[in-house]
């Protein structure tokens, strides 16, 4: 049996695909025509933290790269971008975020995201049996649409997972100003370019003004 095939039948609590299904075709699509090589070597140099997620906005090493400026120009349309990577043990959704703009994940290893659709949020609440899981082999470089709600990925093995992520440079940097809360979706924009949804049970993040806008179990992916 698969990696994939055993995660599947450990989470059928959840929809559950592979990211080549075309299953994911409304949340996004496999990357093809880079070498992502360079942020892959600088990878191996990171640890995973056992006692929470770490995520590194913008990391000069991984900038300072042929990579990035091929993708802040092709990709972009030479736009400046940030990149980083997220590390962890998560194995819960926790919260779903989005951004004005892709956001690009090279999984350094396998991991499953758990994702939605922008246009489930009803009046800033978002209910889980909307989530669907998508399995990622360690390798594969993957667009998210804007469109797309996504948060931390999720471990396939108890070593924890290891993911690059590329953004529009200043996303998930603080507000200049407080928000000054117009419209609806200014509730959820917590940081630049950065709008958020929390499980109430992620109360580091509610304490934190984040809007608890999850309803139903926080899911998990067992390994």
């Amino acid at each position: 049996m698969s990696n994939f095939e055993l995660l599947k039948a450990l989470n059928s609590h959840v929809p559950f695909y592979h990211v080549e299904d075309s299953q994911f075709q409304p949340y996004g699509k496999i990357i093809s025509g880079y070498d992502f090589k360079e942020l892959q070597l600088y990878m191996e140099q990171t640890i995973v933290p056992q006692d929470g997620n770490v995520y590194v906005a913008s990391v000069p090493e991984m900038e300072q790269t042929i990579i990035k400026e091929q993708i802040q120009f092709n990709f972009y349309g030479d736009m400046p971008i940030q990149i980083g990577y997220c590390n962890g043990p998560n194995s819960k959704l926790n919260g779903f975020e989005y951004h004005k703009g892709s956001e690009i994940n090279v999984a350094i290893t396998d991991l499953v995201l758990l994702l939605g659709k922008v246009q489930d949020i009803e009046h800033n609440y978002y209910e889980v049996n909307n989530v669907r899981a998508f399995f990622i082999p360690a390798g594969t470089a993957i667009e998210l649409y804007a469109t797309t709600l996504h948060f931390a990925p999720c471990k396939v093995n108890d070593e924890g997972f290891k993911a690059v992520v590329i953004l529009p440079a200043g996303t998930n940097e603080p507000l200049e100003k407080s928000n000054e809360k117009r419209t609806e979706e200014n509730e959820l924009l917590f940081m630049k370019n950065k709008w958020l949804l929390v499980h109430p049970e992620r109360e580091v993040l509610v304490n934190r003004g984040a809007h608890p806008g999850i309803r139903g179990i926080n899911i998990q992916i067992f390994n």
